[in-house]
């Protein structure tokens, strides 16, 4: 897989996973016994393997970051500027807070009823799309059809 220059060995990575989870198999069964060496080796290739995640995460993250679909790049940047906004409020809140503690209060009493009035099968389907959205990324990425 080739994500903006950066080459990616998926082969590579899921054969490793494929035997250090046989590795592991061996060991939880008791069928081989395990020697210091082979528990050596086994974490060395958890540590591997941790690594060849780690470049692969940061790799799809940085092909995001670099799209030039609008999409793509701006909707981590979006979801946290809503956060920045919800945080920056506490500033006005607390000049609110300190001319009437009672307003504040029926406002961050109203903000709070207002979040769970909205259905929780609401927040499945946002989260339902919004992983599905992740991962028809993801393949569209690995399949070479959007870049």
């Amino acid at each position: 897989m080739d994500i903006a220059g950066i080459n990616i060995d998926v082969g590579t990575v899921l054969s490793g996973a494929g035997q250090l989870l046989k590795d592991l198999r061996t060991a939880i069964t008791g069928k081989e016994p395990i020697d210091g060496t082979k528990a050596a080796e086994l974490a060395l290739k958890v540590q591997q393997m941790e690594s060849d995640l780690e470049k692969a995460r940061m790799s799809v993250v940085l092909a995001e970051a670099s799209s030039t679909d609008p999409w793509t790049s701006r909707a981590r940047p979006m979801f946290m500027y809503v956060i920045y906004i919800l945080i920056l409020a506490s500033i006005p809140m607390g000049i609110v807070f300190s001319i009437n503690p009672g307003l504040a209060n029926n406002i961050v009493s109203g903000f709070g009823l207002w979040l769970k009035a909205i259905p929780s099968d609401l927040y499945a389907l946002f989260g339902a799309g919004y992983l599905g959205y992740g991962a028809f990324r993801t393949v569209d990425k690995v399949k070479g059809v959007t870049k």
